[in-house]
Order: C-alpha cells, then sequence, then structure tokens
C-alpha cells in the first residue's frame, strides 16, 4: 500500500481503519470476525487503526489489543479521550481537565497493552478548560514517553491554532466526505494546511450510507444508533439516498461500487488526507482497500461536485451539533 505522512513525520498507510463500529453504535458485532479483520488490513498493509476508550466504552481499546498482541511493530496505534463514559455506557460529559487526561492515558495504556501510544487525540474539546491547559498535560504525556504524536477531533480553526502553539498537532480528524463537506468552507482544512498537520477524514462512507447498501432503516438494527441520526429520519433519509443513486450512477461508470467513488474521491483531495473506514467485515474491508487503486480524473471530480456539493446533505450531522467545531 502507498504511505502518506501526516503532520511533520507520522507515516501510515493511505488508508486506515477505523475500528469503533466492532464494538458499539452498530449491530452484529462478533470480535472473532473484527479480529480477523484487523488481521486482513494489517496484511494488505493498513498501518493506522483507531480506537477510542469511549468505544464500548472501553471494549474497543481491549479489542484493538488483543488483535495487535504479536503484531505491534505494524501498527500506528491511534487512540482518543474526551468523551467520558461510565462503565454502564452513560454519557458522564466532555473532560478535558488535566488529571483526566493523564488518568484516560494511562488507563488506555493499559487496557491495549502496550508502552505508548502513536497517535493521542482529543477527542471533543471541552469548552469550560482553556485548550491551552488540556494540551499542557498532553505535552507532559509526550515527554514522559507514554504518547508519540498529538491530533484533535472536530475542534474549531482557533482551537487548532492554540493547540498547536503548545505542542504541534500531527492530526486533525473529522467528518468529511461527499455529503459532510464543512472541513472546505468552515476554515478547519485552510487552518490545518497552513500549519502542515495531516487531516484524518472519519465516516468517509457517511456512516455506511455512501457505500449503497442501506435502503431503508428497517434494514437496521433496533439499538443501531444511526436511527437518531437526523440524516437517517424522515425527509431527510428519502433526500440523502436520491444523492446516493445519483452517486452510484456515476460509479457504475467507472465500474465500481459507490463506495469506492466516495472512498476516492475523499483520498483524492490531497497527500495529506488519510481516511479511516470502518468496518468488521473482511469483504467489505477488501472493498475499501481497493478504492486506493481508482484514479479520478479533473472531469470525475467535477461531475461528483456537481452530484455532491458542499451542503448536499440534508439533516444535521448529529442529533446534537453542540460539541463538534468546538
Amino acid at each position: 500500500m502507498q504511505q502518506r505522512t501526516l503532520g511533520q513525520g507520522l507515516v501510515v498507510g493511505a488508508q486506515g481503519l477505523g475500528c469503533m463500529g466492532m464494538s458499539d453504535f452498530y449491530a452484529d458485532r462478533d470480535d472473532d470476525v473484527s479480529i480477523a479483520t484487523i488481521h486482513r488490513a494489517l496484511d494488505l498493509g493498513v498501518t493506522l487503526l483507531d480506537t477510542a476508550d469511549m468505544y464500548g466504552p472501553f471494549t474497543n481499546e481491549r479489542l484493538v489489543g488483543r488483535a495487535i498482541t504479536d503484531r505491534r511493530d505494524q501498527v500506528v496505534l491511534a487512540t482518543k479521550f474526551g468523551n467520558q463514559r461510565a462503565e454502564d455506557g452513560s454519557f458522564l460529559g466532555i473532560n478535558g481537565r488535566p488529571d483526566y487526561v493523564r488518568a484516560a492515558c494511562d488507563a488506555s495504556l493499559q487496557r491495549l497493552g502496550v508502552d505508548h501510544i502513536d497517535l493521542y487525540y482529543q477527542h471533543r474539546v471541552d469548552r469550560t478548560v482553556p485548550i491551552e491547559e488540556t494540551w499542557g498535560a498532553l505535552s507532559e504525556l509526550v515527554d514522559a514517553g507514554k504518547v508519540v504524536h498529538l491530533g484533535i477531533s472536530e475542534a474549531a480553526p482557533d482551537t487548532i491554532r492554540r493547540a498547536d502553539t503548545v505542542h504541534p498537532i500531527t492530526a486533525v480528524q473529522t467528518e468529511w466526505s461527499l455529503w459532510t463537506r464543512d472541513v472546505e468552507t468552515n476554515g478547519v482544512l485552510e487552518t490545518v494546511r497552513e500549519l502542515g498537520i495531516g487531516f484524518v477524514p472519519y465516516s468517509p462512507l457517511g456512516r455506511g450510507m455512501l457505500a449503497g447498501r442501506i435502503r431503508s432503516l428497517d434494514e437496521l438494527a433496533a439499538d443501531d444508533w444511526r436511527r437518531n441520526n437526523p440524516r437517517f429520519q424522515g425527509e431527510n433519509f428519502a433526500t440523502n439516498l436520491a444523492i446516493v443513486d445519483r452517486v452510484h450512477e456515476l460509479a457504475t461508470e467507472k465500474g465500481v461500487t459507490a463506495g469506492q467513488l466516495a472512498l476516492a474521491w475523499v483520498q483524492a483531495q490531497g497527500e495529506d488526507v488519510v481516511p479511516i473506514p470502518g468496518t468488521k467485515r473482511i469483504s467489505y474491508l477488501e472493498e475499501n482497500i481497493a478504492a486506493l487503486d481508482l484514479v479520478l480524473t479533473p472531469e470525475d471530480l467535477a461531475r461528483i461536485d456537481e452530484v455532491a456539493p458542499v451542503g448536499v446533505a440534508s439533516g444535521d450531522r448529529y442529533p446534537d451539533m453542540s460539541s463538534v467545531n468546538a
């Protein structure tokens, strides 16, 4: 697999693997299947594995830790703190206090079974704590050798700048796909590139919608988080499904799947972009990775822009948007 560089020196495979859905938010969880998928990803050249303490909660880190026990040297391990959950799964709030940063890191190291985290993200910004205080604690973790690189997720341009002055940011992780193109207009992408920070798009397949396999909410399990997502409800769902159908038409012309075309579009946005599509199935993993072989011409990109311009999706991307772009 081709390599890309995040920030000033974190080299990873051009496509990573989001592991969240293996343990939380979506249905059909099977640890053995997920571990086999992680192993297949590593065999195919994926190096960046993305998890977080809140996924499960806590169980996803343990799962990823089990999967990489004998293959640690092949992995760039990314995890996150900041969305604080209790053992029963209840959400306690966003926490960026320095004492919590230190405790969360130690807990993640233990669950993952490793002595250092390659890329440690602030998952969400705590508006009650100055970003300089949170990042001061993160910088101490780097000095202590517990963390190698730092990242931040769903942060506003000014927040990114302030954090970067405390310690260089290696990666910004934010949702980016054909139906979530906010970063192109809200200053985040511009800021990241001005500062030389890598960009890691999560949900590059629009919560699976852009893969073209979801035609009705009836296909989602009763406990699937997407049932509460505004983009999957009522008229929004119908409008967004029509967008997917148009993407599918373009994909068919190229002889690829809608998901592959959507991923290729994200990958074509720059050599500093490393998407992390999530899946727990080997077949979908292999389909996603094959998108790296799809080269889009300027004409292809222009047609895609016509079908899925900035702001095309109907509905907010979260039920509560207060914790993003903070």
